[in-house]
């Protein structure tokens, strides 16, 4: 019996997550449902309020039957401040600035919130999409604020060292609308700044991946996530530069793509209004940051992914010249399909700049979110249904394929102007 309770208490590890996003709240929910405690930590009341009921603030299919169960166990508490624990998870979000630089601020923050509560031996795992160095850099802070402890670092001694802080980089690498299964599924990489802390963070992370755990430096860990991303940034970025000439050539892009993948070492992505999401559309420029002279390629293909939106909103405006008053609807919000994530979304871009442009009254269709945002309800933009935007448009703009709108009637479409930016209707 004794060595049952030894094992169950060393199950029954405590975990600290801080930041309930698209991550954070997949993530903590998940451990908790495997026997871990956690306790989850945002800076907005509003969202711990959410969740404390065991509900959601954003939209991810099957995830409010798990927040539910972690909530209503008890191995899932939430609140706006740390507390002590074995492993903390850093998972907040790391943007650009104006310039395209890394805002390192929510993680330094959360290391800032962590530091007080640490103890020796526990492992700090930073998941936010990071700038190469950042794990390190986390550590020379929080090396700052507890002098008391030892912390890992670079280059430091192999040795257990029970009486230090472990340090390690876990990126995430989810889809969102596939969140639960690919946090399982999907194959991690952890990267540690010495060895044992790679091999702490691989420990903890095989209790509930089912997918292999790559164990790597933290430099690695930290670069290989930016560059999926940037691999994917590029490929979208040929895909729509070629539409671009496509349209000046009178060529059908998807048609085109579709054939050029019939070589068995093609595969070139779909075009699009442009890239969104908090990964494609930021994390390339983190890369650029710390290279600028040996990343041409990668910049080029910011640039032409960024300036789609632009190309869209002009194509729309030309048709609306024919219209007296023209009446266009928007179809999608999301950066992507079957999503309610607006975050970087080309579509909300575009739907901006054309209410902005005011001549002519815009209309959107969502069916993932309640209400517009208020960058677009204070320029006039109303939400409709899709059957009533698609009856009362002049020009028909599909910017998201959600499945909502896979089997609208074509013949209520032949009387309009109808612009699709995904291919979905060809």
């Amino acid at each position: 019996m004794t060595m049952q309770r030894g094992s169950e208490e060393r199950r029954m590890e405590h975990v600290c997550v801080l930041g309930l996003g698209y991550i954070g709240l997949p993530t903590a929910s998940l451990l908790a449902t495997k026997g871990f405690h956690v306790r989850g930590v945002d800076v907005r009341p509003d969202v711990i309020s959410v969740v404390s009921n065991g509900e959601l603030h954003f939209h991810e299919p099957d995830l409010d039957i798990l927040v539910k169960s972690a909530v209503g166990s008890g191995n899932l508490t939430v609140a706006t401040e740390p507390a002590p624990a074995e492993i903390f998870i850093i998972a907040v979000p790391t943007p650009v600035t104006d310039t395209h630089a890394p805002d390192g601020s929510f993680i330094e923050a959360a290391a800032n919130a962590i530091a007080p509560h640490l103890a020796p031996g526990n492992l700090v795992i930073l998941e936010s999409t990071s700038p190469v160095g950042m794990t390190e850099q986390v550590g020379r802070r929080l090396a700052e604020l507890r002098p008391d402890l030892r912390f890992a670092s670079r280059g430091g001694g192999d040795g257990p060292g029970a009486d230090r802080v472990f340090l390690a980089h876990c990126p995430e690498r989810v889809l969102p609308g596939r969140i639960l299964r690919e946090l399982v599924d999907n194959d991690r990489i952890v990267g540690g700044v010495d060895r044992v802390s790679g091999e702490r963070a691989q420990a903890f992370y095989r209790k509930f991946v089912n997918g292999a755990v790559h164990v790597t430096d933290s430099r690695t860990a930290e670069l290989c996530k930016l560059a999926e991303n940037a691999y994917r940034d590029v490929n979208i970025a040929l895909a729509n530069e070629l539409s671009l000439v496509c349209d000046r050539l009178g060529i059908d892009p998807w048609g085109l793509i579709d054939l050029a993948n019939r070589h068995p070492r093609v595969s070139i992505l779909r075009p699009g209004p442009g890239v969104g999401g908090h990964c494609i559309a930021v994390d390339p420029w983190f890369i650029v940051d710390a290279a600028p002279d040996l990343t041409r390629l990668i910049r080029t293909a910011r640039d032409v992914n960024d300036e789609k939106p632009a190309f869209v909103v002009r194509k729309v405006l030309e048709k609306a010249e024919r219209f007296r008053d023209p009446i266009i609807a928007c179809l999608g919000l999301a950066y992507k399909a079957d999503i309610s994530d607006l975050r970087e979304s080309p579509a909300l871009e575009i739907v901006r700049t054309l209410a902005s442009h005011g001549s002519a009254r815009v209309v959107v269709v969502e069916p993932h979110i309640d209400a517009l945002p208020s960058a677009l309800s204070s320029l006039g933009v109303v939400q409709e249904d899709l059957g009533r935007a698609v009856q009362q448009a002049d020009i028909i703009v599909l910017l998201v394929d959600h499945r909502a709108f896979m089997d609208i009637d074509r013949a209520l479409l032949k009387e309009k102007v109808v612009i699709d930016t995904r291919g979905t209707w060809r």
